[in-house]
């Protein structure tokens, strides 16, 4: 997520300098997420949230043999992000058992439609989607297009990685576990919401936040990273949808948040440069 940072020229002076030791290193995020890109992956994009502001990045192409640049806005296919947005303890007591399967949110959205009349796309909208006013966020059903900015996504077609591009596809194959089309600033603005309390009560989210089983990573629909180098929690969730990856995660107190989302070209293994990158955004 090299291509559309900003350099700011300053004059040099003692306070110029004072200022930069405060400046935080957005250089560094920029370094890690092309490394992300350069370890497997078309293109990249993040947004990290702090107390210093909001930092936007992305590294890579958008589209395979042409040199456009991956729009720091643009939307993606967030793939198991979408079970954070309503999940209902599987067993009881909660935390007698774990389960962990796409066709349960597929019995999960028809519930929901059983229940309201109203298919889960629509009441995800009218509860989350509009209050929250995440303009780039949709549950499009069977719309294969992905509306708006966007990059590419591609899956590999032989055994030697080859690539074909899969961006338009009927999102119902993923269905209520992972249709759902977002950007990072939405995901950051959701989990912020989810993690303040505003969509659901203490009780809840306090569910959301208990291990399904002793030593586990993952409770009802929200997963927690492993510790930070800084010791610090955060708690999101990642998402695979095929052609595109993506990882959102925030600390309990809010201040400190970021979403990742990667094309991946499935010639290399980006996972330790995510987690560098991870890290680098909430621990500095």
């Amino acid at each position: 997520m090299s291509a559309l940072t900003t350099a700011l020229a300053v004059m040099v002076s003692p306070a110029a300098a004072a200022a930069s030791a405060k400046t935080p290193d957005r250089v560094g995020l920029q370094s890690r997420l092309d490394d992300i890109v350069a370890a497997g992956a078309v293109g990249g994009l993040a947004e990290v949230r702090d107390e210093h502001g909001v930092w936007r990045g992305s590294s890579g192409v958008a589209e395979l043999d042409t040199t456009r640049a991956v729009p720091v806005d643009g939307r993606f296919r967030v793939g198991s992000i979408t079970k954070t947005v309503a999940e209902p303890p599987t067993f009881e007591p909660p935390g007698s058992a774990f389960a962990y399967s796409n066709t349960n949110y597929i019995l999960l959205g028809q519930i929901i439609e059983k229940v309201t009349g109203r298919s889960y796309g629509k009441e995800i909208k009218r509860r989350i989607i509009r209050p929250l006013r995440l303009t780039g966020t949709v549950m499009p059903r069977t719309t294969p297009r992905i509306v708006g900015p966007h990059p590419y996504g591609y899956v590999p077609k032989d055994a030697d990685s080859n690539l074909v591009d899969y961006t338009k596809m009927n999102p119902s194959v993923l269905g209520p576990g992972g249709e759902m089309i977002s950007t990072t600033s939405d995901l950051n603005q959701f989990f912020a919401a989810l993690l303040g309390g505003r969509l659901l009560p203490g009780r809840l989210l306090a569910e959301m936040r208990t291990e399904g089983v002793v030593g586990a990573r993952y409770g009802l629909g929200l997963a927690w990273w492993r510790d930070t180098s800084c010791g610090v929690r955060v708690y999101g969730n990642d998402g695979d949808a095929l052609a595109y990856q993506s990882w959102s995660y925030s600390t309990e107190d809010r201040r400190r948040q970021v979403t990742v989302a990667l094309t991946p070209n499935f010639r290399g293994d980006p996972d330790d440069a995510i987690d560098a990158f991870l890290d680098k955004a909430i621990c500095g």
